[in-house]
């Protein structure tokens, strides 16, 4: 699947699961995608290999690094899927002008 194949099913997934049966303005989406980075990090404190995938008890839910990156990358996805962003033009686009960058933009870390 490309990237805007995974943005229709992202988007259709969140539709039918009810995560817009009511407005959300775009700070509260933003907030969304920001709390799965957080639970990212909470992932990442758990001391675990960052590539485990892993489920605690008879969850079937996998939790880990790997998964909370891929619930971020869906907010973005559901995102782009509602205020129509072409997010594979987006990425394409910047990443061509990234290569064009000095070496680490002239900043020390």
């Amino acid at each position: 699947m490309g990237i805007q194949e995974l943005v229709d099913a992202a988007y259709a997934t969140a539709m039918e699961k009810g995560w817009h049966d009511r407005e959300r303005n775009i700070g509260e989406s933003i907030a969304l995608m920001h709390s799965e980075l957080s639970e990212v990090l909470e992932a990442a404190r758990d001391r675990r290999p960052l590539t485990e995938v892993y489920r605690t008890g008879d969850s079937p839910k996998p939790e880990g690094v790997p998964v909370e990156l891929a619930d971020l990358v869906i907010r973005v996805f559901d995102f782009c899927g509602e205020h129509k962003i072409d997010l594979e033009h987006a990425i394409e686009e910047k990443m061509a002008y990234n290569r064009t960058r000095p070496h680490r933009h002239g900043k020390a870390f």
